[in-house]
């Protein structure tokens, strides 16, 4: 009872508030407007202070861990390249593929992995150098299995990958990452006031961030595709888990690493896959119905996960 009530206290608050942001959406007491500048502001300011708070506050040479970025980077490879694989040899909609891979394995691991880790261990943890491994990796394989598949994709899309090269190089929480690691090797000490100010915002961060994404959720497109969206849930919150929770726990992996990997391997389809998705040529509904199922199904794998992690003593 005491690990479900833990599992419970760490995921039920984090769908509550993106309850709030879809009711909030629905009584339109927030418009479309709004809720792009709250998301905006949240990826541009609030979540990048956060990484740059929880970082300059730690020891990066102690908590940098080459072993675990290299594991984040290889296993997210091995999911992009398998699941596209397979996606070309049984998917009979060629035009989805591109959707149905990047829906796969693209997880909100920034927006809604730091809040899940935040929320357990009352700061960002792990999620840095995971984001580390994962998220460029993110990006340039999206570009890729978009630009060759879809109604009008057949070859390379360079203007897209040119500009998904260079928004990893801008990307305001890597930039936040990098930062919170130089501030941390050179033991920067902030001025109480500074310090305080930085605190402000990065207390902001999670629960801005979950209630713009639930008050963009769109639930009626979910009901397209339906077929192709459960398999895309079912890979992305069952699958990977599954397959490479038990290699992490096996590599020694424990605590803040392996909730970090869970969020990973485990968290919702991103919405920005949808945008990506739109702008390059694609419809979206396939994208659209797997980050609103996935959330939606996600709030009970992520507690039966964190639940069994915790009864078996790994976190």
């Amino acid at each position: 009872m005491e690990e479900l009530i833990f599992s419970l206290n760490a995921t039920i608050p984090i769908f509550l508030l993106m309850i709030l942001g879809y009711v909030l959406k629905q009584i339109k007491m927030v418009d479309e407007s709004f809720i792009k500048t709250l998301n905006k502001f949240n990826y541009t300011v609030t979540l990048p202070v956060l990484v740059f708070r929880d970082l300059s506050q730690s020891d990066f040479l102690q908590v940098w861990d080459t072993k675990y970025v290299l594991f984040c980077f290889l296993v997210t490879l091995f999911c992009i390249l398998s699941v596209w694989g397979l996606a070309g040899l049984f998917l009979r909609n060629r035009e989805i593929v591109g959707e149905f891979v990047q829906a796969s394995y693209r997880s909100s691991a920034a927006v809604l992995g730091i809040a899940f880790i935040q929320n357990i261990y009352g700061n960002s943890g792990m999620a840095p150098l995971m984001i580390i491994g994962t998220v460029p990796l993110y990006n340039v394989a999206a570009v890729l299995t978009l630009s060759f598949t879809g109604p009008e994709s057949k070859s390379l899309n360079k203007t897209a990958l040119k500009k998904s090269i260079l928004g990893i190089l801008t990307n305001p929480i890597i930039l936040g990452i990098l930062v919170g690691m130089l501030a941390s090797v050179c033991r920067l000490d902030l001025p109480v006031i500074l310090d305080k100010s930085v605190n402000n915002i990065a207390v902001l961060a999670s629960p801005l961030a979950l209630i713009g994404l639930g008050a963009g959720f769109e639930g009626r497109k979910a009901i397209k595709l339906v077929k192709p969206t459960l398999i895309t849930t079912f890979v992305k919150l069952a699958v990977w888990p599954l397959l490479f929770l038990p290699i992490a726990i096996l590599m020694g992996f424990r605590n803040e690493m392996l909730i970090a990997l869970l969020v990973m391997l485990g968290a919702p389809t991103t919405p920005s896959c949808y945008i990506m998705a739109r702008n390059m040529g694609h419809d979206g509904v396939l994208t659209s119905g797997a980050v609103v199922a996935t959330t939606f199904f996600s709030s009970v794998t992520l507690t039966a996960a964190l639940f069994i992690l915790r009864t078996l003593g790994f976190v």
